[in-house]
Formats: C-alpha cells, sequence, structure tokens
C-alpha cells in the first residue's frame, strides 16, 4: 500500500443492529468511498492508487459483502435503503461535512445520500460511475462504439463474444471473467489478478436486490440535487464503457460540477494511471480545488 498506514477493520451497529465493517488507510482528511459491483467488497480500491497518501480513505463493506454482517432483511439490500448505512457511518466518524467517492454502482448510493443530505456533502466525487439514480443510461449504440474501440486488443474477439453472451442474458461468472478485459486500460497481471479482489458468490443477494424496481426516482432526485452546494467531479476513463457524453450529461445535473476523462484509462483509472489519478483527485478535494469548482 505505498508505506501508507493502515488503520485496520472497524465496525459499527447500523439502524436495524447489523454489524458494518469499514477499513481505513493511510493519514489526513478522511474520503468515504463506496463499492461497486453492486455486492464488491472494498478490497478492490487498494489505496487508490496512493490516494491514500494524503487522504484517509474510509472503505465501507456493503452489508452482506466483505467483513460486513449479512442482513436479517434482504430487502435492506436495495440501494436506497443502503442509505442508513452511510448515515450511520457519518454519526459514528462525527465528522461533518465529509467528502464522499462512489465507484461504479457505488455512484448511485453517492448520489441518492447527496440528495438526501445535502449539507453533509463538502466534495463529493462519481467515479467512472452507474448513473441509473439520475436515469442516466448508457444506449446499446454509446456501448457498442466503446467496446469496438478495443478492437485492436489480442483479447478482443474472446472478450466481445462474452459481452454478447452477457447481454443476452449469461451471468456465468465464466463469462463475466472473459469481458473483464473491457474494463481496463491495459489487461496486464496487475488488471488480471484485480479482477478477483473483492468478488464474492455471498454477494449475490445484495446484486439481485441492489436494483430492485422502485429503488429510483430520477426527476425528484434531480429536483433536490439543485440545492446541493458542494463541488462534484465525474471521473471516468478514456477507455472506459461508459462515454464522456454520459458523464457531460450528469455533470449538468449538478449547480457545481466538472467532468475529467483520464487518457488510456478504463473503468479503474487508479489502476492504469495512478499518478494521474491521484494528482488529479488532490487537486480537487483541496481548498484551492473547491473554489474552482464553485
Amino acid at each position: 500500500m505505498n508505506g501508507c498506514q493502515d488503520r485496520g477493520m472497524n465496525r459499527f451497529s447500523s439502524y436495524d443492529a447489523t454489524q458494518i465493517a469499514f477499513h481505513e488507510v493511510g493519514e489526513g482528511r478522511p474520503l468515504v468511498c463506496l463499492p461497486g459491483g453492486p455486492g464488491r467488497s472494498t478490497e478492490y480500491f487498494g489505496d487508490l492508487g496512493g490516494l491514500s497518501e494524503s487522504r484517509r480513505l474510509v472503505l465501507l463493506d456493503t452489508r452482506g459483502t466483505g467483513a460486513s454482517a449479512d442482513a436479517a432483511d434482504p430487502d435492506s439490500y436495495r440501494c436506497d435503503r443502503l442509505l442508513a448505512d452511510v448515515e450511520a457511518l457519518h454519526a459514528h466518524l462525527a465528522f461533518e461535512p465529509i467528502d464522499v467517492l462512489g465507484h461504479s454502482a457505488g455512484a448511485n448510493l453517492a448520489v441518492l445520500y447527496a440528495a438526501a443530505h445535502p449539507e453533509r456533502i463538502d466534495h463529493l466525487v462519481l467515479l467512472t460511475p452507474s448513473l441509473l439514480a439520475l436515469g442516466i443510461t448508457v444506449t446499446d449504440d454509446q456501448e457498442r462504439s466503446a467496446l469496438q474501440r478495443r478492437s485492436g486488443e489480442s483479447w478482443y474477439a474472446s472478450a466481445m463474444a462474452a459481452a454478447e453472451r452477457a447481454q443476452a442474458g449469461d451471468d456465468s461468472a465464466q463469462t463475466r471473467n472473459e469481458y473483464m478485459p473491457f474494463l481496463y486500460g491495459r489487461w496486464d497481471q496487475a488488471a488480471q489478478d484485480h479482477v478477483k479482489l473483492g468478488m464474492s458468490e455471498r454477494a449475490r443477494a445484495v446484486q439481485t436486490r441492489f436494483y430492485a424496481d422502485g429503488v429510483f426516482d430520477p426527476p425528484a432526485t434531480a429536483a433536490t440535487l439543485t440545492r446541493l452546494d458542494a463541488p462534484v467531479l465525474v471521473y471516468g476513463g478514456e477507455l472506459d464503457v461508459i462515454p464522456s457524453a454520459v458523464l457531460h450529461q450528469a455533470a449538468r445535473v449538478f449547480p457545481h460540477a466538472e467532468v475529467t476523462v483520464q487518457p488510456a484509462a478504463g473503468h479503474y483509472p487508479w489502476l492504469d494511471g495512478p499518478a494521474r489519478f491521484t494528482a488529479a483527485l488532490n487537486a480537487f478535494l483541496s481548498p484551492a480545488g473547491m473554489a474552482a469548482a464553485s
């Protein structure tokens, strides 16, 4: 972890007595990090490319994943219900306002939390985000175009076949593993090792309920976010399946938002270009970055 301090794991009791775990890595002002998947534990964040050298990363394991306990009520895995766990973490940390980073599916949770508690947010980072909470999706044409950009890669044919099987409803672990190269700027050994981090069949319960019917009310959420005074960074990767047009569409929802697209990066830009990633995040999260964004 680049020599940073690992503060280890902590737990707190959430609103329904479920024990929720979070991991702290590094020193400095806390940055609450909400993982994607859905249902992936925070192990895959690592130290976010060395960001822990300047920030104390507070990595929240969603209930039913990682070191957090399973929920007695499976419906509490819904994205909108997970808000209460983030609020319980906020109370446990006793730190306000807070900086929040939501990655991929976790960006939906970050957006809902910012809408529910705009006064609690100091900075908001939506990292290679899923944006269903705002009613924003990647079209089939946009996804196809993103995938075809990688046609020169040696792995393209097999990964494309797997992506087509997935689109047809094949959700097997083998199929998921075979299309994973599309999510990385470089399909090297580091990327292949990263694929397995934080993955568990235990998380199926979270995966099946996170996006349950009625979880999102995009018009209401977007209307509420007009009150968000905090700066927002919508951060993407040039080679990710989420195109820059979608990122800019999301940024327009917020009063004070900017978009950064990292060159040669995929869905995990802290792996593809850690120095560029940490420099961009540190600039945004600094007081000067906040003033520039507003």
